[in-house]
């Protein structure tokens, strides 16, 4: 903590537990909308204590604006009666909390003075630990609360006397609960409904002083369309904030003598929405009674964006941090079992509305880049691209006619290549044919199989190379033989390297004396090195480089679905269905893929996940193994020994095969991951992995 921040206690003996969610990180939140009693301080705190019996695994509990009151009283909150009783409610609040251990904020009209305040109330430790008052007052169309309450400003008392306690009043306290498990404070701030309505919030001074988790008690009515909006404001508030936002709105049990209150309650992290209750008008039946929404906040993971954003800091200059106040709280988050939906697929969205959005701006963003790369090469370019019949090239193959389509130019510009080697297919070879033939490509094939086979003839003089370890070449060996030789050779034998990569480097020397090649290889490849070097690794540039290989399969099934007819569609999508393979082994008996790129180095779907919580977020490998063990969508059921393992692969390879990224050619950044050298990834090629393998 800096030294010129002004603390109220001593925060260093409020430790967050290294039991459970904490450990990890997280902080378990709920926004609370109670059944009100317009005017019934009693009833209301009784129903508050009633829905903290139901949310005591919660560490944050925010409830509606004026909550205790009911925010609708009017010229009631000038009763002395009503304005005592709410004092000795939030008395009682404090001292019957079910869990000590807990944030309670509460709404409530407090008098100082002679001025009476919309405030919220934060509770902890059965105690009231500040009171922040509103600092925008509606006074417009519907709203009149400047005939009752005094705004929170600059001329405000330090502290007031609430119930016979010194209680911090203000609006720059912050409640801070310090961790030496996360490496992060967790630090609290309140503000109250208008405030994020405005052009410059409270709460983005507030979260450049530090504050991860902002609460907003509100009392927001309901009229057409205003829901879409109050939803773009709590998300876009905890985007730009790079923090966690706590909404909870006044439900349909305030005084309905103008509006209709709605109920809204909003749990949003870093841009998106993690949670949503239901509300008036949603189509649903409207909720009458008591309900909340909780869910698990991420603080390291905001504390990680704010240290990538190096931006965020240079916000300090714009802020006076003497205007803020730590006020120490206590949580102690003994949850074990996450609350909190954890994709198994982060690449890959789960409603299919969003998964066409996605996959269509990953596909014009990639047609955008190549037209611009495309015109650089002049008015007649020409492009090669070497086609497989499996996934990548397919992709690459599909953007390349989009943007001729796209820029004017005859598809006969593309050269597809197809080389069939020792490990093709007839199926590869035969969608790879009806693909380029479909799609009006110039069509070249050149079967690989003798010039490769002289090389191993060549390396065999050089170096008493043996094909797979046991296979002796000869001069007079001709392409039959030997694939009736090496077909022989027991499938636990097929491992050599010098087998694979000559095929594959035979491939991209063809390739590279045709013309300007496009590259085919994916994202997930290049973090796992699964390449081979100066071969595929290569090209002059590369449409699929930070595309993960759990959507290029999505990918190309939009586009086939949307922009093709039979039967190129059918050829697409069985192009989507097949086996993901380098096919540089040989068929099995049946003529079928034998070489499984999944069984070598392990499940695509588990790699993109540890890659995106690798890099995206910083996070240990004991929180992303933590994070796959609740993650939903796998394939199949993984067994913890099963994840522990990939990891372990995943972070070992991602080390070792850094030099292969050093070193790719220029291609688009189509979401928030990528590996480019010269952009988001920036790693030594000769760092060791033993941390975070040992971690493990």
């Amino acid at each position: 903590m800096s030294s010129d921040t002004k603390t109220e206690h001593d925060l260093a003996d409020h430790e967050l537990t290294d039991s459970g969610l904490a450990g990890h990180g997280f902080v378990r939140v709920s926004a609370a909308v109670p059944k009100v009693s317009v005017g019934d301080p009693v009833a209301n705190t009784t129903e508050m204590l009633s829905m903290l019996n139901d949310m005591t695994d919660a560490d944050v509990v925010v409830f509606p604006e004026l909550g205790v009151s009911a925010y609708s009283c009017g010229d009631l909150f000038h009763q002395s009666q009503l304005l005592s009783q709410t004092l000795a409610q939030i008395d009682r609040l404090a001292k019957e909390m079910p869990r000590a251990e807990q944030v309670i904020m509460v709404g409530a009209p407090i008098a100082v003075g002679n001025a009476l305040y919309n405030c919220a109330v934060v509770i902890n430790n059965h105690a009231i630990v500040g009171i922040v008052p509103k600092q925008f007052l509606p006074n417009y169309k519907e709203f009149y609360e400047a005939r009752w309450f005094a705004p929170g400003d600059e001329d405000l008392p330090a502290a007031i006397t609430v119930n016979g306690s010194s209680v911090p009043f203000g609006t720059g306290l912050l409640f801070t609960s310090a961790t030496a498990v996360t490496g992060c404070d967790v630090v609290l701030f309140a503000e109250i409904c208008e405030a994020i309505w405005m052009p410059i919030p409270p709460s983005s001074r507030a979260a450049i002083a530090g504050a991860n988790i902002i609460c907003n008690l509100s009392a927001s009515n309901e009229t057409v369309g205003k829901a879409d909006y109050r939803r773009n404001l709590v998300t876009g508030q905890s985007g730009r904030c790079s923090a966690a936002y706590v909404y909870s709105s006044s439900g349909p049990t305030e005084s309905t003598n103008d509006v209709v209150f709605g109920g809204h309650a909003i749990i949003a992290e870093a841009g998106g929405i993690l949670v949503e209750s239901t509300r008036v008008g949603d189509s649903f039946e409207t909720e009458r009674g008591s309900y909340f929404i909780t869910t698990d906040v991420d603080v390291e993971r905001l504390q990680s964006d704010r240290r990538v954003t190096t931006t965020f800091n240079e916000q300090k200059r714009y802020i006076n941090r003497d205007e803020y106040r730590h006020i120490a709280i206590t949580l102690n988050n003994r949850n074990t079992a996450l609350k909190r939906q954890v994709d198994a697929m982060p690449f890959v969205p789960k409603d299919q509305s969003s998964l066409d959005q996605r996959c269509s701006e990953v596909f014009g963003i990639q047609t955008a880049s190549l037209a611009k790369r495309l015109e650089c090469l002049g008015p007649k370019p020409q492009l090669t691209i070497g086609i497989s019949g499996g996934l990548d090239s397919t992709l690459a193959l599909l953007v390349a006619t989009r943007t001729c389509d796209m820029l004017g130019l005859p598809r006969s510009v593309i050269r597809g290549v197809t080389m069939p080697g020792f490990g093709t297919t007839d199926h590869t070879l035969k969608n790879a044919r009806e693909l380029m033939d479909y799609l009006g490509v110039t069509v070249t094939e050149i079967d690989i199989r003798e010039a490769v086979l002289l090389e191993f003839k060549e390396l065999s003089v050089a170096m008493g190379y043996k094909a797979f370890g046991q296979v002796t070449l000869t001069d007079d060996m001709d392409v039959k033989t030997f694939v009736e030789l090496i077909s022989k050779v027991p499938v636990a034998e097929l491992q050599d390297l010098v087998f694979e990569n000559a095929q594959a480097r035979r491939r991209t020397e063809l390739l590279m004396n045709m013309g300007f090649v496009l590259g085919t290889g994916d994202m997930s490849e290049m973090w796992l090195g699964w390449c081979t070097y100066n071969a595929d690794h290569q090209s002059m540039y590369n449409v699929n480089c930070s595309v993960p290989k759990t959507l290029v399969k999505f990918l190309v099934r939009y586009i086939a679905n949307t922009q093709f007819k039979s039967p190129v569609r059918e050829t697409l999508l069985s192009v989507a269905d097949t086996e993901i393979s380098p096919e540089l082994l040989p068929p099995d008996e049946n003529g079928n893929i034998a070489q499984s790129t999944e069984d070598t180095v392990g499940p695509y779907e588990i790699h993109d996940f540890f890659m995106y919580h690798f890099m995206r977020f910083g996070f240990s490998p004991e929180k992303i193994l933590y994070l796959a063990s609740f993650a939903e969508g796998w394939s199949t059921d993984y067994t913890e020994e099963t994840l522990r393992h990939w990891l372990r692969v995943n972070i070992k390879r991602a080390f070792a095969q850094q030099y292969k990224r050093d070193d790719v050619p220029n291609g688009p950044k189509v979401g928030s991951v990528s590996l480019s050298p010269r952009g988001d990834w920036r790693m030594p090629s000769d760092a060791s992995a033993s941390a975070w393998v040992s971690s493990l």
